[in-house]
């Protein structure tokens, strides 16, 4: 499979949501909240962000505390993290400042268990630089944070990651698919992952071997009768072409 980043619906609705809160009128409000089931690709759509443009890219933990983040903050920005905690995010509030770096923190919801201390250490250095936050986790954290007001007041934008469409699936197997995959079976893979990137990635993965071991420079639909080109490892039955049950 080819090394590429697919700009899928869901990546383009997280670039036009990123420009509205560059635009905001209130300039604290800089939290953009990235939503949605695993397997939808939030994780790959933000690291991609994070590197073209240079921002600190943290994955929270569930061991984390304030020190943590604060020191994992420093590491990024290749900051000393000696010293108190105000002091250290003195250091990451002058650099952030200066440069305008943007935040990006992954399993957000890691930081808001039962308070919202570690994220209000990133309020605060929001606040102070008016810099982008993106927080990106699963649905349960519009929750989590919309009971601390002072952290919900400041959210500009909120994308919901939905599954690919059938277009967004025949991309991908365009751009990644390293033989050609006929439309029939795009549309095939579309179902049978439910729009899942990352069960689509593991489909065209087993058409490309399936090409492989049989010799074939495209797969089509007779090529995949009782073939499953997804496993869902959480039981549910995995559709075969020309079956109903």
């Amino acid at each position: 499979m080819k090394k590429a980043f697919v700009q899928n619906s869901n990546y383009v609705r997280f670039v036009e949501a990123v420009k509205a809160v560059e635009q905001r009128g209130a300039r604290e409000a800089s939290i953009l909240l990235v939503t949605g089931p695993a397997g939808l690709g939030k994780s790959e759509t933000v690291d991609r962000f994070a590197m073209d443009t240079n921002a600190i890219y943290l994955r929270a933990k569930e061991t984390w505390t304030k020190r943590g983040l604060l020191s994992e903050m420093a590491d990024c920005l290749k900051l000393s993290n000696t010293g108190r905690n105000q002091e250290v995010q003195a250091r990451i509030i002058g650099h952030v400042a200066a440069r305008q770096t943007p935040i990006v923190i992954d399993e957000a919801e890691f930081t808001v268990r039962t308070t919202a201390s570690i994220l209000e250490c990133v309020r605060d250095i929001s606040d102070l630089t008016e810099v982008l936050v993106v927080l990106v986790g699963m649905e349960t954290i519009e929750s989590r944070i919309a009971r601390y007001p002072q952290i919900s007041s400041r959210v500009a934008q909120v994308v919901h990651f939905q599954p690919l469409n059938q277009q967004d699936v025949m991309l991908t197997a365009r751009q990644l698919g390293e033989v050609r995959i006929a439309d029939e079976v795009v549309a095939e893979l579309h179902r049978q992952s439910d729009g899942r990137m990352r069960l689509v990635m593991n489909g065209i993965a087993a058409l490309e071997r399936l090409a492989a071991t049989n010799g074939l420079t495209e797969v089509r639909a007779e090529h995949i009768k009782d073939f499953p080109l997804c496993h869902d490892w959480q039981g549910r039955r995995t559709r075969i072409p020309g079956r109903t049950a």
